[in-house]
């Protein structure tokens, strides 16, 4: 999964025509608790779909606010007995619960592993065709076996399942769709269909040069994060998972000119051993420069937004991205990426107009782990440098980023092309 973003935006309001399709869509997160970037691509899909479908969202994290719930939104809470048992058979557990109560639904939409064991018993159970939207793949984060254990092979069982058993899978970009396709070879590529990830660009902007209230209050969150907006700085948002490349980042850094901060919003680890070694790798650049601000809480959008526009360029050093919704994010507030040339990434950076991609020869057992990582933290420093220390150029390649996700990642069109997936799986039920 993804990122640690800001929480989106409220949950889908009924506003569809009588007698629409029915969608459940079924998840792991949604707001108010948002982990990563698929927890941001449902909360907004889900509002964009209420336009053209009923919408029901089916969440973990147990039961919502009654006005949440009102709008069709259901949590449910891990079954008492399962409580202390492995997260996996946990999460199977909730499953269970989510697919009995999809009855009446058309069509079941679920995203992420999580997720996906609800959608394929409940389109067996209830006869309806199920959907999955792939955001990433389990047999290709074969770190997450350290973080569930023997869980790690029920996670992968429940997605190959799923899976091979969908109606229709949605991938999130070109790059992961060729992924589906070579890890499930079994798979129909005629049922596997490209809709990518979208950008709320009303909600993703920096404050007008005219408002100097906002530009303030902007200015004042930066300061009480530690960051000095009269600075050049590289910005980072990610969970603290292998997936992200931090540590890669962090030795990189390394190498940047002095003039040059570090800002890493960065918390949610996967396991207590990552963890240490982000740390230790912190603690190691702050004994060498100054300007390196970690904030391991997770912010509001507003504050995200103000320490984003106070940044020169915002890095991607993922070794598994399937698209990255913070890509997207950052180039709708105007910052340049600087991002691995992997996965879908290449999909959102348009090298040399929005930012650059760092090359990257990787293994191919799984990990992604690159071949040769010295070269790969030297062209990642190189990149970063080049960007973070020629404003001018930082701030075309910004506003190009800006214009780009204005023409291709509006959500909007994100919701037509779901509803024209399900229109075909539909059709061949």
């Amino acid at each position: 999964m993804p990122d640690v973003p800001a929480a989106p935006g409220p949950a889908p309001q009924p506003t569809a025509p009588a007698g629409a399709l029915r969608v459940d869509l079924l998840t792991r997160e949604f707001p108010p608790n948002v982990y990563g970037g698929a927890g941001v691509h449902v909360a907004e899909l889900a509002t964009v779909l209420a336009q053209h479908a009923d919408v029901r969202v089916r969440c973990f994290d147990g039961p919502r606010d009654a006005a949440t719930e009102a709008s069709g939104v259901t949590g449910y809470t891990t079954p008492t007995a399962l409580a202390g048992a492995n997260p996996a058979l946990a999460t199977l557990g909730t499953d269970l619960l989510m697919a009995d109560d999809v009855a009446g639904a058309d069509l079941l939409h679920s995203h992420t592993w999580y997720a996906n064991m609800a959608g394929h018993l409940g389109g067996l159970l209830h006869g309806v065709p199920h959907v999955v939207t792939a955001h990433s793949l389990e047999p290709l984060r074969p770190w997450k076996a350290e973080q569930l254990g023997g869980g790690y092979a029920l996670s992968s069982w429940a997605e190959r399942t799923a899976y091979l058993g969908a109606a229709g899978v949605i991938a999130v970009s070109a790059g992961m769709r060729a992924d589906i396709l070579r890890v499930y070879p079994e798979l129909d590529p005629e049922r596997v269909h490209v809709v990518h990830n979208g950008i709320d660009l009303s909600g993703w902007r920096r404050p007008d040069a005219d408002d100097a209230v906002a530009r303030a209050a902007a200015e004042a969150t930066v300061r009480r994060h530690g960051i000095d907006p009269d600075r050049p700085a590289v910005v980072f948002v990610g969970r603290i998972t292998r997936q992200k490349g931090l540590p890669y980042l962090l030795r990189a850094a390394a190498e940047l000119p002095p003039e040059v901060q570090l800002v890493l919003c960065a918390g949610a680890p996967d396991t207590p051993e990552i963890m240490a070694e982000v740390r230790g790798l912190v603690e190691r650049l702050r004994e060498t420069r100054t300007g390196v601000v970690w904030i391991e809480e997770m912010l509001p959008r507003p504050d995200l937004i103000a320490v984003l526009g106070a940044c020169t360029v915002f890095v991607c050093p993922s070794v598994y991205e399937p698209l990255g919704i913070v890509n997207l994010e950052a180039m709708a507030v105007g910052l340049p990426v600087v991002g691995t040339a992997t996965g879908g990434i290449p999909e959102v950076v348009d090298d040399g107009v929005t930012g650059l991609l760092v090359p990257i020869e990787q293994s191919d057992d799984g990990t992604g782990t690159p071949l040769d990582p010295d070269r790969f933290v030297a062209d990642l420093a190189a990149a970063l440098t080049r960007v973070a220390t020629d404003a001018e150029s930082a701030e075309s390649m910004g506003a190009a980023g800006r214009r780009r996700a204005e023409e291709h990642f509006t959500w909007a069109a994100i919701a037509d092309r779901t509803m024209d997936v399900y229109e075909r799986v539909l059709a061949g039920a």
